[in-house]
């Protein structure tokens, strides 16, 4: 079978995010299917871009066929970022005859980081005569509305609706990373029978077999502090405003009576915000550190006590979550603080750390002191209940097959 893939920000681990259409796509293709993922030549949220000469740039990845369409580059959330989505998605369109004729789907999935995706999408599925599949990662416009401010009644948020309403109307299934999303769908148009939940998920073979060792910058560092006896609360992932970091690192004025260190590692766009903040407050049981390749993240969180994972205050979150983050958390079997709302909370479920109120950074402390004053072996057993949990429900073997079937 011809499965043709639309992410506009598809990654790899050698370009980096986003990960989840490559671990589908190497599993369909274990079983004997042909995998074609489309995606921008520029993503913000990739730590390295392919390299481009023409229009146009293939190359094969783990078995996968990538087509990287050239793009603009842009910063921030600006028009130029604009500019780059009109770029991808009006290239497609004019493409679709070639992509159809070269590639000959069986299934088209547009699996949308925003909905525009949907129309090259179902142009192309209707000239192979192809099943049309929406993959949904976020809930947009609600999720552009609750997270940037913007009036229900702005241009854009009733353009972005209308390819909402257009993708629920046509494509034959509607794939949903967020557990409680149906209401939602059918609300704007999505018949009852075509929704499936398909969580986000780990590559367990690949994960336990990572064992690169940090840099040797971020490694002195952390060494030093453990051979000071210090207890490390962890935290690994994009410094945006959605992370809620500021009260993460907040929860640090409520710990200095105790051998306590937060380390953040990543970037983006609150990260001089919150060193500021930082030396604002001579906060010295806080330290930042460069973000470092997949193939080092078991090592990092292997070397943190705790780790910490958070969010702002949110109604979108009432459809639920299905954070990638939390999945490397769980399967580093440490102990989590997660500080968010939501429908649903993997961390309660599984027994394996202690949920606070989100933007409550005495929470988070009371939670970091709980799991300070707790003995080796009981947190070592709660992160276990975290990695049993992972691998039973979130494994891409198991959310790749079901994938398929229930799409067929």
């Amino acid at each position: 079978m011809n499965i043709l893939y639309i992410n506009h920000y598809a990654g790899s681990p050698q370009y980096g995010m986003e990960y989840r259409p490559y671990y589908l796509a190497k599993e369909w293709i274990k079983n004997g299917h042909k995998v074609v993922m489309i995606a921008a030549s520029f993503s913000h949220i990739r730590f390295k871009n392919p390299e481009f000469n023409g229009e146009i740039k293939k190359e094969v990845i783990e078995g996968i066929e990538y087509v990287f369409i050239k793009t603009n580059k842009y910063r921030g959330n600006g028009i130029k970022r604009g500019i780059n989505i009109l770029n991808f998605v009006c290239k497609l369109i004019k493409n679709h005859k070639k992509f159809a004729r070269e590639i000959n789907p069986d299934i088209v999935i547009a699996s949308s980081t925003y909905p525009f995706d949907i129309y090259p999408a179902y142009i192309i599925s209707r000239v192979s005569k192809a099943k049309l599949i929406f993959e949904v990662h976020d809930l947009w416009p609600s999720t552009l509305i609750e997270l940037n401010d913007i009036t229900k009644w702005h241009p854009f948020v009733l353009i972005v609706q209308l390819a909402e309403g257009f993708a629920y109307t046509h494509a034959d299934k509607v794939v949903s990373i967020l557990p409680k999303a149906l209401d939602y769908m059918v609300g704007r148009g999505l018949v009852h029978e075509k929704f499936v939940h398909i969580p986000n998920g780990i590559d367990k073979e690949e994960w336990l077999s990572f064992n690169d060792q940090l840099p040797v910058g971020h490694n002195k560092i952390i060494e030093r502090l453990k051979k000071e006896g210090k207890f490390l609360v962890g935290y690994a992932g994009s410094f945006s405003v959605s992370n809620a970091l500021d009260y993460f690192i907040e929860s640090a004025v409520y710990l200095e009576d105790l051998p306590v260190v937060l380390i953040l590692l990543g970037k983006g766009s609150e990260e001089e915000k919150l060193k500021r903040y930082a030396i604002k407050n001579n906060l010295k049981n806080v330290i930042f550190l460069p973000p470092v390749p997949k193939n080092v993240i078991p090592s990092l969180l292997g070397m943190m006590d705790v780790l910490y994972k958070g969010s702002i205050k949110c109604n979108i979150y009432k459809y639920g979550i299905s954070p990638v983050k939390l999945m490397d958390y769980m399967m580093a079997a440490k102990p989590i603080i997660h500080a968010i709302e939501a429908a649903n909370d993997p961390v309660s479920e599984s027994g394996c750390g202690i949920s606070v109120p989100p933007e409550d950074p005495i929470a988070i402390a009371e939670a970091i002191k709980k799991l300070f004053f707790m003995s080796t072996i009981e947190r070592e057993e709660m992160g276990m209940k975290g990695r049993e949990y992972v691998i039973k429900n979130h494994d891409y073997k198991v959310l790749a097959k079901k994938f398929l079937e229930v799409i067929l």
